[in-house]
């Protein structure tokens, strides 16, 4: 099975931490060339020195906010400009919980905007690379709520959906130009993300977090949370040459918790 990455130059989104640094860690483990996106300069350049002690291949980041949409496609057309981009892991942290019909329409908008529009800003900079380059992957970290709603992550829920339903539509028109487009849904990973989520939880239902913690697992099979670096495996599966013929598909990497096929 090839999954030799050496020589193609992949751009993580959210790598300072969690999924997004356990996928750059992942692809460079591969032979990939990596650009790690985040907002915090200091975190990145931890990142970007342990990536360079692990091999010989050119490590590098963009500090961004992926809000300021501007800022972002200006500083990413500059990297893919210099080396074409061919393997893009849009990935970034979800919105705030809460029910979804208590969210005002700021909360709904901005999670539009950190989502699917960085999301659309990202894959026009790195499109023409990919196209030159007859290669292209694009992966995208969203959520399970995409095939079953969690409770009380009503704008995530909504938001997550429409990123889905924009990566089957791009899979469909990048086919021809033999780009990839698909979805890794975690389950329960144990990352600052899940923190805030028990946090919220318990301070709702009254009950310790260990407790709630408990409650959650009870719906997992495999009755653990995941690592980080099980869902990135998953990442770099996708990205790599071996997964050619995949596209326009949600990964469940969760643990046998989605009952939906």
């Amino acid at each position: 099975m090839d999954l030799d990455l050496t020589g193609k130059h992949a751009l993580v989104c959210g790598a300072s931490q969690g999924i997004g640094r356990a996928a750059a860690l992942a692809l460079a483990r591969l032979g990939a060339d990596v650009t790690a996106l985040a907002r915090t300069r200091e975190t990145l350049e931890r990142l970007v020195a342990e990536l360079s002690r692990r091999g010989a291949q050119r490590h590098g980041y963009v500090a961004v906010d992926m809000r300021d949409r501007e800022a972002l496609r200006r500083q990413v057309e500059a990297v893919a400009n210099a080396t074409p981009i061919v393997i893009l892991v849009n990935n970034t942290g979800g919105p705030p919980g809460g029910p979804a019909h208590e969210a005002g329409e700021p909360a709904y908008l901005a999670a539009f905007e950190q989502h699917l529009l960085a999301n659309q800003t990202l894959v026009q900079a790195v499109l023409p690379g990919m196209r030159r380059s007859g290669y292209g992957r694009i992966v995208n970290v969203i959520s399970t709520s995409v095939k079953e709603p969690i409770r009380n992550l009503g704008v995530s829920n909504t938001i997550r959906g429409a990123v889905a339903s924009w990566a089957k539509t791009l899979a469909t028109e990048l086919g021809p130009d033999r780009i990839t487009v698909n979805n890794v849904l975690p389950g329960y990973t144990k990352t600052q993300r899940l923190e805030q989520i028990l946090r919220d939880r318990a301070q709702a239902s009254g009950k310790p977090e260990d407790e709630v913690a408990r409650g959650m697992l009870a719906t997992v099979p495999l009755g653990r949370f995941a690592e980080a670096a099980e869902i990135a495996n998953v990442v770099a599966f996708l990205a790599s040459p071996a997964a050619a013929y995949v596209s326009g598909i949600n990964v469940p990497v969760d643990g046998g918790r989605t009952q939906s096929l």
